[in-house]
């Protein structure tokens, strides 16, 4: 294997080709990258934003220059527009606009995703924004610091809208929410959601939930945002961040198959249909770890571990991706929301017999000064006790990662409720209790589990 061609540089592109040159430093590693920023934390856009990161170069996981300094090229602000899978080329559109052809003998496709653009009128209206890329963010700071926006109407109250919402208020400005579901972060139960909602109201941010929104209007200086039931709400700015979908074009003309929302079908050896073709990342489904079953859940962490093994496997590796859970968290203000797993409705769905249980306690010894309270939502299955997946809740001072990382270690390792209790967990009075919260709450699981079982000895 001689060369390399790597199409997208950001988590799975690039962990791809550090991969692969690791392994076998012979190979001619070179990756296409449409835009000037290599490697970086597209998750960190919000704090750039909010003005808590104040240099924007601070996001790059790796300069251009250390990424090269591994041997692997870089063709910054290079489109890649189709691929020609029989004569194994690429053409690729140079900053100059004109074609060049890249040949290669091994490709992966690490394009991504973009960010949903909803069919309403109005989205092309200045003031109107979507979040995905470095040059989103440029986009937006400039305009926030240009026009010095007062009030701002974010639609969609995903991860991306929260964070935002946070950001923005943190910038002085009013901030309204305006979410199609019934409560903000749907990927928890409604009522963590709920108690979302309780802390952006504490700090100002206006949630209008089970609005779909119908349009946006010119309405003077500023904007209005139209909805179902006659919702109005006028603001200098509009954020809209209801979701993305995989980036596919390229695959598409390559003949390789598509699945759920469009993503690219792979193996779990990061493979495609096409020969020497491999894909990874926000363009492609991802395995559910307990479900078996392919799903899309685009994540950095994912796309940095089916980036990996997409580079091994490249050179001759013979890896699998392990699943997913969908382990994810996310910072509102002084709150933290994390989960992994399965919740109560998606294991229902999946025809297992769940029960969900919820237990709120204190993060740490109450006697230490500063502890905070943790709600915690455990899934399992009745019968088995096998750990379905988990949700927490929490100051962000209280570890609430931590405890989620333990719930998905645990779930990825097939663990049951009582086997939470083997583990032997660190313990200090300002950090935590005897018994974990995350013991707490299993045992507590246990003892609602036994009321539903007969002769449960």
């Amino acid at each position: 294997m001689r060369k390399l061609l790597i199409i997208g540089g950001s988590d799975a592109g690039i962990s791809a080709a550090l991969r692969a040159k690791e392994l076998c430093p012979a190979t001619e590693v070179t990756v296409v990258v449409a835009d000037r920023y290599p490697n970086f934390s597209i998750c960190g856009l919000p704090f750039y934003l909010s003005g808590e990161v104040a240099d924007w170069q601070a996001l790059a996981h790796r300069t251009a220059r250390d990424i090269e300094n591994e041997g692997i090229g870089l063709l910054l602000q290079h489109t890649a527009v189709s691929i020609d899978a029989t004569q194994k080329e690429v053409s690729v559109r140079r900053p100059q606009g004109d074609l060049r052809k890249l040949g290669y003998d091994r490709l992966i496709l690490g394009t991504g995703a973009e960010s949903i653009r909803p069919r309403v009128a109005g989205m092309d209206l200045r003031g109107v924004f979507l979040l995905r890329w470095m040059d989103d963010a440029f986009i937006l700071e400039r305009f926030l610091s240009d026009r010095q926006p007062k009030s701002a109407t974010i639609v969609g109250a995903g991860y991306i809208g929260m964070e935002m919402a946070d950001a923005l208020t943190r910038r002085g400005m009013a901030v309204t929410v305006v979410e199609f579901a019934d409560s903000v972060l749907t990927t928890l139960d409604k009522e963590m959601g709920q108690r979302v909602e309780t802390e952006l109201g504490r700090h100002g941010v206006r949630v209008n939930t089970r609005v779909g929104v119908t349009g946006i209007v010119q309405s003077g200086d500023q904007l209005r945002v139209l909805g179902s039931g006659g919702f109005s709400t006028n603001s200098d700015m509009v954020l809209v961040a209801v979701g993305a979908h995989p980036r596919n074009e390229l695959a598409l003309c390559a003949g390789i198959q598509t699945g759920l929302k469009g993503a690219i079908k792979v193996d779990r050896r990061m493979r495609t249909n096409v020969a020497d073709i491999f894909a990874a990342g926000d363009c492609v489904e991802t395995r559910h770890r307990l479900l078996a079953q392919s799903t899309y859940i685009p994540l950095g962490t994912i796309a940095h571990k089916q980036g990996r093994i997409a580079g091994e496997n490249a050179v001759g590796g013979d890896r699998e991706f392990g699943g997913s859970l969908g382990t994810q968290a996310v910072k509102i203000f002084d709150l933290v929301a994390g989960r992994t797993g399965l919740r109560d409705c998606e294991a229902l769905a999946a025809g297992l017999k769940p029960l969900t249980v919820e237990t709120e306690m204190w993060d740490h010894k109450a006697y230490y000064p500063g502890a905070h309270k943790l709600w915690v939502r455990i899934t399992a299955e009745l019968g088995s006790h096998r750990l379905l997946g988990a949700q927490v809740l929490g100051h962000r001072h209280s570890e609430v990662s931590k405890r989620v990382d333990v719930f998905a270690a645990a779930i990825h390792n097939a663990m049951s409720i009582e086997d939470l209790n083997d583990l032997d967990l660190s313990y200090t009075p300002p950090l935590s209790s005897p018994w974990d919260p995350v013991q707490m709450s299993a045992q507590e699981w246990s003892k609602s589990a036994r009321l539903l079982t007969p002769n449960p000895l």
